[in-house]
């Protein structure tokens, strides 16, 4: 026979239903920020992550004299410009929100933050795919002699680096705002 307990043998009390208006006594539950979100120490770690090989792509590309032979590298300078703003700016907000102890933590700069992360790595993913697919082409064709072809690699290299940095705040920031 299964051991069950019936309300009959053990009586059970009605809790008392909440009122439906005026405002709840008892504090909101507020989830524990993790690491690497906005406003956190992880997070501007991982926003200076960002920043810094997107940078390095874009100067060592800026300072090749013929980066702009293929549309692959320019559209690297493009996105990687566009990702290490994107990153310096929210360094900034992080830096900001850490010194003045505040959390960002608000629905709409969370979706802010997730939308500007979603487009940026995409673009950035994106062009340095294509700047690697015409790095090996060069190199193929042998003409590494009279392009920079170590230059191009870096800089491929830096962006997908860089990528690599924007996708667990791009995964933390969508997982908060799914959460929310």
């Amino acid at each position: 026979m299964m051991n069950v307990s019936r309300p009959a043998i053990h009586p059970v009390d009605v809790l008392p239903m909440a009122p439906t208006t005026g405002a709840i006594d008892r504090p909101q539950v507020r989830m524990k920020d993790v690491q690497g979100m906005p406003g956190t120490t992880g997070g501007l770690i991982l926003r200076l992550s960002q920043f810094i090989p997107a940078l390095i792509s874009v100067s060592v590309m800026v300072t090749t004299s013929d980066f702009r032979s293929a549309t692959a590298f320019c559209c690297l300078v493009l996105a990687v410009s566009l990702q290490s703003l994107w990153s310096l700016s929210l360094f900034i907000v992080d830096a900001y929100a850490l010194l003045v102890r505040r959390s960002l933590r608000n629905q709409y700069a969370v979706q802010c933050f997730t939308i500007g992360d979603g487009v940026t790595s995409t673009l950035t993913f994106a062009a340095a795919s294509a700047s690697a697919g015409i790095t090996v082409l060069i190199n193929d064709l042998g003409q590494c002699n009279v392009n920079h072809c170590t230059r191009f690699e870096t800089a491929t290299a830096m962006a997908f680096i860089s990528w690599f940095a924007v996708s667990p705040s791009f995964i933390l920031n969508f997982w908060s705002l799914a959460t929310h």
